[in-house]
């Protein structure tokens, strides 16, 4: 069919009404659950089934081009958000959800390997019904590169993307369903379970515990406060003193006396290692308020400080001001000598106005630099991970090398650089509002692309073809690893029910699922959970279909 615009226009045209309408179709919602930014695909599915019938045909390797133009910058954008508390998520309880995770994950891809066993399933088609099944669209991007790599065309690709669409919506379901059957089964009161997350957590606080010591061990009477044990330099810090009646910011020098009193900061384990050493905890607050000395939060932005630690920059010795806590991306770090910093690390500091204002000057406390997106850093992220994505790794026992691809390259290159936070002229920092605005934009690309490309074909399969069975399988994958590691998680992990909820929507990397999890409670245990166990779940929910394909390829199911 003739149409008035060039292929580049008409894509971009299909694109932008693709990526309109679902939008506006993913914000409607039945008791707060919606498709969310699944209506993309849905939509993209529309707009292809109607261009197929008015005979409208689109530029394949524009559309190939954009789709993975669009995975790239949703995957680089999560491993940036995630790469500072990526490897902070496997401490403490976060070990527990992330062990209950995997096994989620694990899960389903048995669920699939059966499937394939039993059945005659095409292999894109199992792919994408996996990914739709578990509400993972990286995975399903992974599993289309590698689709693509195996060299099957791109009709027998777009199947993936079928497969996909059949499963999303129960996907989102499935994980509701499993939280209530949960529920039910052990009969769990919410308020029960709100009472015994404060318990355990201490009324949820995640920040950095403190408290208040009085020196009562006669062997630090006259002792610098330097050469206690433990201090100083092994996350506890000493942010106030009160010596005399009078507060004042300690220095390793200063020295102790009996009846003295430390405000302590630093981990829970480590405090209560300084109390055994140095004397009994005491209610009375050692507040700045009414003194000389005030505390405050300031923001590095300055060039020069990022990387250097807090040993290197002397606060203490230079200005008589106290480092006690640095939040990093939301996670609060101990204060340490050897502590660095990075761009927009938030720091509490401790001192006089005048020495504090001074420290804001030297670490720069610029917030609108901020705002700023550092775009050096991102293209130069984005070019390594594209090389890392396409590094063969040879791997016992699989048929070709494995690469991490186009999804997993950019995703792990991320995860390093965001943990690491800057080298040379390059900062790995995003704001909120723009990473949240590039990753969306990328997704939003990506699913118009699978939807217009499926659109042709959706609704003959699923009205006449196996589009029925296609989202039994799916409901299969969701289902059974959720509810068996559910309950496994429930009895023998003895999880509190709001955090094992947060696990589960966090093991589909799913946001509507958690919106559900997180309006049952204002304690923030799913939101914990989530956070905890989200950056491993979307590398390996990357991974898994391209692992699943080169192993089902080599077993002889590149032939379908």
């Amino acid at each position: 069919m003739t149409f008035p615009l060039s292929d580049v226009a008409l894509t971009t045209l299909a694109l932008a009404v693709a990526g309109a309408l679902g939008l506006l179709f993913g914000k409607l919602q039945v008791r707060k659950i919606g498709l969310g930014i699944g209506g993309v695909l849905f939509s993209g599915i529309l707009v292809g089934h109607f261009a197929a019938k008015a005979g409208i045909t689109f530029d394949s390797d524009v559309m190939h081009f954009v789709r993975e133009l669009g995975l790239i910058l949703f995957v680089y954008t999560i491993g940036i958000q995630v790469g500072p508390s990526f490897f902070a998520s496997f401490a403490k309880s976060g070990l527990r959800f992330n062990l209950a995770a995997i096994g989620i994950v694990l899960g389903g891809v048995v669920v699939t390997l059966a499937i394939y066993a039993l059945t005659d399933l095409p292999l894109p088609v199992l792919m994408g019904v996996m990914s739709g099944a578990v509400t993972n669209t990286p995975g399903l991007g992974a599993a289309q590169q590698a689709l693509g790599e195996l060299g099957l065309p791109a009709s027998e690709v777009g199947f993936a993307g079928m497969g996909y669409a059949m499963a999303y919506p129960f996907g989102i379901i499935g994980i509701l369903i499993s939280m209530f059957a949960v529920r039910f089964l052990f009969g769990i009161t919410i308020e029960r379970e709100e009472e015994a997350y404060k318990l355990e957590t201490k009324s949820g606080e995640a920040a950095l515990p403190a408290l208040n010591l009085e020196v009562t061990n006669q062997n630090l009477d006259g002792v610098r406060l330097g050469d206690v044990p433990d201090l100083f330099d092994h996350g506890v810090v000493a942010s106030r003193m009160k010596s005399g009646g009078e507060l004042i910011v300690p220095t390793r020098d200063t020295v102790l006396h009996l009846g003295d009193s430390l405000h302590m900061v630093g981990p829970a384990e480590k405090l209560a290692a300084m109390k055994l050493i140095m004397g009994r905890e005491i209610d009375t607050p050692l507040t700045t308020k009414g003194t000389k000395l005030t505390w405050a939060r300031i923001v590095v932005t300055k060039d020069k400080i990022l990387g250097k630690s807090l040993r290197e920059l002397a606060l203490v010795e230079a200005r008589g001001v106290t480092v006690s806590r640095i939040n990093r991306a939301g996670v609060e770090l101990p204060a340490q000598a050897s502590s660095s910093l990075a761009f927009g690390d938030i720091v509490t500091v401790v001192g006089s106005k005048p020495d504090i204002d001074a420290v804001a000057l030297e670490l720069g406390n610029e917030h609108a630099r901020l705002q700023e997106v550092q775009f050096p850093a991102l293209f130069f992220g984005i070019a390594l991970g594209v090389i890392l994505g396409s590094i063969p790794l040879a791997v016992p026992g699989l048929s070709a090398p494995l690469k991490l691809g186009l999804a997993g390259g950019p995703l792990m290159a991320a995860i390093v650089l965001g943990r690491l936070g800057h080298w040379g002229p390059f900062t790995w920092y995003m704001p909120p509002a723009a990473n949240h605005a590039l990753r969306e934009f990328g997704i939003v690309l990506f699913l118009a692309v699978v939807g217009i490309v499926a659109g042709d074909r959706f609704f003959d399969t699923l009205l006449h073809g196996d589009g029925i069975v296609w989202m039994g399988y799916g409901i299969l994958i969701t289902l059974l690893p959720l509810l068996i590691v559910g309950v496994i998680a429930r009895v023998f992990g003895r999880f509190n029910y709001l955090s094992l909820c947060g696990v589960l929507a966090g093991s589909m990397t799913d946001p509507p699922a958690l919106a559900f999890a997180v309006s049952m409670s204002k304690t923030g245990a799913a939101s914990v959970a989530y956070v905890s166990v989200y950056p491993l779940v979307m590398f390996l929910r990357i991974l898994a279909p391209q692992i699943l394909i080169l192993i089902l390829a080599g077993a002889g199911a590149g032939a379908f």
